[in-house]
């Protein structure tokens, strides 16, 4: 559920409400802490919702270099995702915020205080949904010769 990078850090998942701060884990990885919680990475779902107390400030991994784009962000509320799927040694996990700007989390300044405002919805089984797998199941079956 977090980036890789965090994989090897004690994490929980995110809960509504959550007063979380963008930490600094092992090496050069940065994440949300719950406040409070320093050394436990929170975790947090695709569709999560953030308000952050001021703007947005992110750097770049190696400090703040003239040349990238760093700074403030003109926002104050951002949407968790996941990229870079396909690459198994990158981060994952981003922040989009209202003008489709995305900044991976590991680049946010550190020490910047959000609340999570909102978990996406979980997905719900139905047993139509159950039955039409199972229907679709067993003609893959059949069409494969199994």
């Amino acid at each position: 559920m977090c980036d890789y990078s965090l994989h090897s850090v004690t994490s929980r998942p995110a809960k509504v409400g959550d007063k979380l701060v963008t930490t600094r884990f092992e090496f050069l990885t940065r994440g949300f802490a719950a406040i409070g919680e320093p050394n436990v990475a929170v975790c947090l779902l695709p569709g999560t919702e953030l308000a952050f107390e001021k703007r947005v400030e992110r750097d770049h991994g190696y400090g703040r270099l003239p040349s990238m784009q760093v700074g403030k962000l003109g926002h104050q509320v951002a949407r968790f995702r996941k990229v870079n799927e396909g690459c198994p040694n990158a981060h994952h996990d981003a922040l989009e915020f209202p003008d489709g700007q995305i900044v991976l989390v590991t680049r946010l300044c550190e020490g910047q205080n959000a609340t999570v405002l909102q978990l996406p919805p979980s997905p719900r089984v139905t047993n139509d949904a159950v039955e039409q797998n199972a229907h679709i199941s067993h003609r893959l079956r059949a069409a494969c010769g199994y």
